[in-house]
């Protein structure tokens, strides 16, 4: 992929987004149902777009919010909707938009107390809180982010009552149900104006944040960071969990050492990323300059994405560690150090995950799971304790707590961070030494993805690719020992195709979250088999989209 010349570099005025512009189109512009790209569509994490392409405007709200009060009548899901925002501009009308419509449909709502944004972590949590030891009146949430995208997009997700994304089949009635609605012109829609609803009764508030940061001693060890003295940096990056750290720090008596709390719409503070748009990506080394900045003033520095779902970790043997290595090291460090987890607790992976994992849970003695990308093949396993560790290639995780109990069935950034100043204060090496002896132990892989548009009828192409295109035997020089449609872990479509050697593999896919397709290869024979593995996926990906 082509790397832009400004990546990595700081925004100017001209690359950033229009704030006045997009909240007046997602007010008056609308969607046309008939056109593909303006329809609500759920992706591997809920609905995305912007407001300046008519892909995410109040219509979309209105209907996505209707059909999940829909989906509630239908499943017979009586108890509150939990929602929680990030701090992307598109968020606070989006909730605004949906808290009209729970009012009007007379759901019991959940809305963050103080007019705090909520993580998506802390919104999983408080359902798992919630529904712990009942069996009827479940409580479900609503999260409004587009994760990780550029200030101008917009995201709005369903979790279920089990705390985790929504599955495949639910998302799939939501989304056909408001096209429905969309396309019936919203008179489906039931609502009330905005002051009224936020006066219902149904309407309640609830301290995400008190009630997230109390119990987080339950999955960290933070009397290990603190009885070492470690000092930890932490960059919020302007994201829904800016206030987090200063609680966590205050109640717990650790040494975070939070070197910017401002909260601005445009993210202006950040570094362009690879294709020089600003993108909240903390496993991206363009967009983590400030991050990097502080390689050497800490052991270890983190950050997290807007919503608090990802997690960015440096320290100062490595730098930005790659996601896939950091996963690695978390898994070797929390199996070892959990006596609380059963001996048959397994390990969650991505098949488009690093193999080094593999060769981890080998030396573990740990069963592993490959599942497709997305992190609602994990949820199961973490809420039933069959999973200790769920993780994903694009920095994404969540695990048990230190008693081998659910914690979050959602991503969480915030305890992933955490895990690595624990890591650190435990073993008196931080997480890029312990992956270097890794390297010593089972080889050094390295690793890529490349990133390239696609149009959503390429992406349908894409989802369609079969064992019947590979003709080769071979792939870099190697027999080939599987080709994969299906996630060996449990039998899910991945969505496109995996092909593996003894020493290397790579994987092609669309995007469930943006318009581009996404080729990933690994190589433990060096950069020239790499570039190798990268040339014949290429050819094999041109060979179905052109």
């Amino acid at each position: 992929m082509a790397i832009h010349p400004n990546a990595g570099k700081p925004a100017s005025t001209g690359e950033l987004v229009n704030l006045p512009r997009l909240i007046t189109q997602y007010f008056t512009d609308k969607p046309d149902p008939a056109e593909r790209t303006q329809r609500v569509s759920f992706g591997t994490s809920g609905h995305r777009g912007s407001s300046l392409t008519a892909s995410f405007n109040e219509d979309h709200i209105l209907a996505t919010t209707q059909a999940i009060c829909l989906y509630r009548q239908k499943e017979s899901i009586t108890g509150p909707v939990f929602m929680g925002m990030d701090t992307h501009a598109l968020s606070e009308p989006a909730q605004a938009t949906a808290l009209e419509v729970l009012a009007g449909n007379e759901v019991p709502t959940m809305i963050a107390a103080n007019k705090e944004y909520a993580p998506t972590p802390a919104v999983s949590h408080a359902i798992l809180t919630y529904n712990a030891g009942r069996t009827n009146g479940l409580a479900d949430g609503i999260i409004i982010t587009p994760s990780h995208n550029p200030p101008q997009d917009g995201g709005f997700k369903y979790n279920m009552t089990n705390g985790g994304p929504a599955e495949g089949s639910v998302t799939s009635w939501i989304e056909a149900k408001a096209n429905e609605i969309l396309e019936n012109g919203l008179k489906e829609v039931r609502r009330m104006p905005l002051q009224k609803a936020l006066k219902a009764n149904s309407t309640k508030t609830y301290d995400y944040l008190d009630a997230y940061t109390g119990d987080l001693d339950q999955v960290i060890d933070l009397e290990a960071i603190r009885s070492a003295g470690l000092e930890i940096g932490v960059d919020p990056l302007g994201g829904a969990g800016v206030r987090y750290w200063e609680r966590i720090a205050d109640r717990y008596n650790i040494n975070l050492n939070i070197v910017d709390t401002q909260v601005d719409q445009t993210f202006r503070f950040m570094s362009l990323d690879w294709d020089g748009k600003v993108r909240m990506d903390p496993s991206s080394a363009y967009a983590m300059q400030r991050l990097l900045a502080l390689k050497d003033r800490f052991a270890v520095a983190v950050a997290c994405d807007t919503d608090y779902d990802r997690h960015g970790i440096v320290t100062r043997s490595q730098g930005l560690m790659q996601p896939n290595h950091y996963l690695a090291v978390a898994i070797d460090f929390l199996f070892q150090h959990r006596p609380g987890w059963s001996a048959d607790t397994g390990i969650g992976k991505t098949l488009v995950s690093s193999q080094m994992i593999d060769r981890v849970a080998k030396k573990l003695d740990r069963k592993l799971v490959e599942v497709p990308v997305g992190f609602k093949w994990f949820v199961d396993g973490l809420f039933e304790g069959s999973l200790g560790f769920g993780g994903e290639e694009s920095a994404g995780a969540s695990f048990l707590d230190r008693n081998g109990k659910v914690w979050s069935t959602d991503k969480d950034g915030i305890i992933a961070a955490l895990l690595a100043g624990e890591i650190t204060a435990t073993t008196g090496k931080d997480p890029g030494e312990i992956y270097t002896e890794f390297t010593a132990a089972f080889g050094a892989p390295v690793y890529a993805r490349i990133d390239a548009p696609a149009t959503p009828d390429q992406k349908d192409k894409l989802k369609k690719l079969s064992a019947d295109q590979i003709t080769s035997s071979t792939l870099a020089g190697e027999p080939i020992e599987a080709i994969l449609t299906e996630a060996p872990g449990n039998g899910a479509a991945i969505g496109g195709l995996k092909v593996a050697t003894e020493n290397g593999w790579f994987a092609a896919r669309p995007s469930g979250t943006e318009n581009i397709y996404k080729i990933y290869a690994e190589s433990f024979k060096g950069d020239a088999h790499l570039k190798q593995l990268q040339e014949e996926a290429q050819s094999v990906v041109n060979g179905v989209i052109q």
